[in-house]
């Protein structure tokens, strides 16, 4: 298999906080990308800033590219950018050999069936989910988690390094499964971080000095080593990581546990906070603002 090296002919789907950031390092490292987004401001923008083509269709994006990423916001939305029923659709204009790498968030269990569903028609599937938020992104120091065909996951690794560091983490949907038990891992600490402190707080403890104890001692975690210090304890809130998307990661962890009969309170009880701070907060609220959520449940004097 030969490797994606640039001037190779990328399509990119989905210029959102974190697409547009990866869509734009990949433009700057010399590939022809084509690109498409719902919000047309925004592929405006982007082209603009970038030099990038904007696709005319999603099976012309296809018929142009060597590889096709997806960033969107879950699997329903790639299955139907890719197979869309009835109407323009990636697949339909792809040549063979093209590699199709979803980057989104999805669920495991759907990503396995799709990789299958893709394979049937004769083309090659990654999923490759990303951890690190928009400033990683922007950096190129994104953690990358690809699930597929080792052969092809290689031929597709001069692509990944534009965007940050590559793990091969097994075949089809593994990608998707390491996401969604890492941010299992990320949303549990940030409860349990918030938890300590709002507690520490309201008996007279100071949260600053309380996150550089922490720091220095057993329980310090990315939480505490960064969420605390840049967004929660100066009240910005702004991590670039939606608190909607943590909970649909959550719920795909749950899914996950389920379909292997594997321990699940630990999951099952912080997804059900993530959605009811969900529903409290918006989808749009950054995800560390589950704070918020958990200082508001606060009893008062």
């Amino acid at each position: 298999m030969n490797s994606i090296i640039p001037p190779a002919a990328i399509g990119f789907i989905g210029l959102g906080n974190m697409g547009y950031p990866m869509a734009a390092r990949l433009a700057a490292a010399g590939y022809q990308v084509t690109v498409t987004d719902l919000d047309a401001n925004t592929l405006k923008q982007f082209c603009e800033e970038t030099d990038a083509t904007a696709a005319e269709s999603l099976s012309a994006l296809g018929a142009s590219s060597d590889l096709v990423i997806t960033m969107l916001p879950e699997g329903k939305a790639v299955r139907h950018v890719l197979l869309g029923d009835g109407g323009d659709n990636v697949v339909s204009g792809l040549k063979p050999g093209t590699y199709l790498v979803d980057m989104s968030s999805c669920s495991p269990v759907d990503t396995r069936a799709l990789s299958a569903e893709l394979a049937e028609k004769g083309f090659t599937a990654i999923d490759a989910p990303v951890s690190g938020g928009k400033y990683k992104a922007a950096d190129g120091a994104l953690a990358i988690m690809a699930g597929g065909d080792k052969e092809a996951v290689e031929a597709c690794s001069p692509v990944f390094e534009v965007m940050g560091k590559l793990f091969h983490t097994g075949g089809p949907a593994s990608g998707h499964a390491m996401k969604a038990m890492n941010n299992f891992l990320s949303a549990g600490t940030m409860a349990l971080t918030s938890e300590a402190v709002i507690t520490g707080a309201k008996f007279g403890l100071d949260p600053k000095v309380m996150v550089d104890i922490i720091n220095a001692s057993t329980g310090r975690s990315n939480t505490s080593e960064d969420k605390f210090p840049k967004f929660v304890l100066p009240e910005t809130f702004n991590s670039g990581f939606y608190l909607g998307l943590m909970a649909k990661d959550l719920r795909f962890a749950v899914d996950l546990a389920e379909s292997e009969g594997t321990p699940n309170a630990f999951i099952n009880l912080l997804s059900a906070t993530y959605d009811k701070a969900e529903q409290d907060l918006g989808f749009e609220s950054d995800n560390t603002e589950l704070y918020k959520y958990l200082e508001s449940l606060t009893a008062s004097e």
